[in-house]
């Protein structure tokens, strides 16, 4: 298997459609949160309504996922699963999580897009 194909498999690539504001670009780590990541992978893509948190946006998705290694600190620019909100989540700034979130991955373009998402805008999370 070539280096490349390797790094789809185990950092699959996801974008971000942000209703009125355009796509970011993230990758998600199957190494982090497998359990969590496959089952995501499984189901997009998924759209949801946007929620503010400090400066992390999230939004429900249809999944259920248990905590996998779930962490009460993240970087900015982590994608991250909420599993007690059922929800996907984008840190766009220094923020402790509201709870502990599974790591999915991170945002590797336009993350500036988040600062800018309000409360109820649509974003839809697709394979890349």
């Amino acid at each position: 298997m070539s280096t490349k194909a390797a790094a789809e498999i185990s950092r699959p690539k996801v974008a971000f459609v942000i209703e009125s504001l355009g796509e970011a670009k993230g990758e998600l780590f199957r190494f982090s949160s497998p359990r969590t990541a496959d089952s995501l992978l499984r189901k997009l893509p998924v759209s949801g309504r946007a929620a503010i948190y400090g400066q992390e946006v999230y939004f429900q998705v249809p999944v259920k996922a248990s905590g996998e290694s779930p962490r009460s600190s993240v970087e900015v620019g982590s994608i991250g699963y909420w599993p007690m909100g059922d929800a996907v989540c984008v840190f766009f700034g220094p923020t402790k999580p509201y709870g502990p979130v599974n790591l999915l991955g991170r945002i590797t373009e336009g993350l500036e897009l988040f600062g800018r998402v309000r409360d109820g805008t649509l974003i839809t999370m697709r394979k890349d």
